[in-house]
């Protein structure tokens, strides 16, 4: 079954050539050119695997978009691209806290966007296929529905703190460096700093409250969550 991406996106030719490419390649599309209609199809029922979503929108921008859609929970969680001109290292750190899964800056080739979509389906398809359920140190999680507790406390955590938490929870004790988690959130050849790795890090130990201290720091290596 062809896998179905919606491309939200209000320049025309961008998004006509993501688009040609993307149906060249095997996958179907959809295009609106505005958050706000993006959200009415979701609210509609409207099902996709993937989110091709532009940073500067007329109208609700796209971390206005991420930051609603990732907090509804009656919606099935996807991952999402995010695609723009701004190019600052804060600018990324700030898409993938809002939400993102990823983030590729304009001008863009189409075959890096190509891998980077089939990246991110890879990584879904390769979570849907392990136990949807993980936890250590009272901390539980459930990836189908892309919740994080401890105990009946639930943890609001963006798409990559999520993923890195699930990480750590999978294996305690095991030590991931900061190229590990790009990888493992991103795919091969991601531009992202260590200091963006370090900025998710504290994120998540503050949302961790009295068990941030289990995600330990290995001077040089990485990070790991306590055995």
């Amino acid at each position: 079954m062809k896998k179905h991406i919606l491309i939200i996106e209000d320049e025309d030719a961008i998004a006509e050539l993501v688009k040609f490419n993307l149906e060249k390649n095997g996958f179907e599309c959809s295009r609106t050119d505005s958050a706000e209609a993006a959200l009415k199809l979701f609210e509609g029922g409207a099902s996709f695997d993937l989110i091709l979503l532009d940073l500067m929108l007329t109208g609700m921008d796209g971390t206005d978009f991420c930051r609603i859609y990732r907090a509804d929970k009656s919606l099935r969680q996807i991952p999402i691209i995010m695609l723009t001109a701004r190019s600052e290292e804060a600018d990324i750190v700030s898409g993938l806290e809002f939400g993102a899964n990823d983030y590729i800056t304009k001008p863009f080739s189409q075959r890096v966007l190509l891998a980077r979509v089939r990246a991110q389906l890879r990584s879904g398809q390769e979570s849907s296929q392990a136990s949807s359920k993980a936890g250590a140190h009272g901390i539980e999680m459930d990836t189908e529905f892309h919740e994080a507790r401890i105990g009946s406390k639930a943890l609001e955590l963006t798409a990559n703190e999520f993923e890195i938490l699930e990480m750590f929870v999978r294996a305690p004790g095991r030590v991931f460096s900061r190229d590990a988690i790009i990888k493992n959130l991103h795919g091969d050849g991601y531009p992202v700093t260590d200091r963006a790795v370090d900025v998710a890090i504290a994120n998540l130990r503050k949302k961790l409250g009295n068990k941030a201290d289990l995600i330990e720091t290995v001077r040089g290596v990485g990070y790991r969550l306590a055995k």
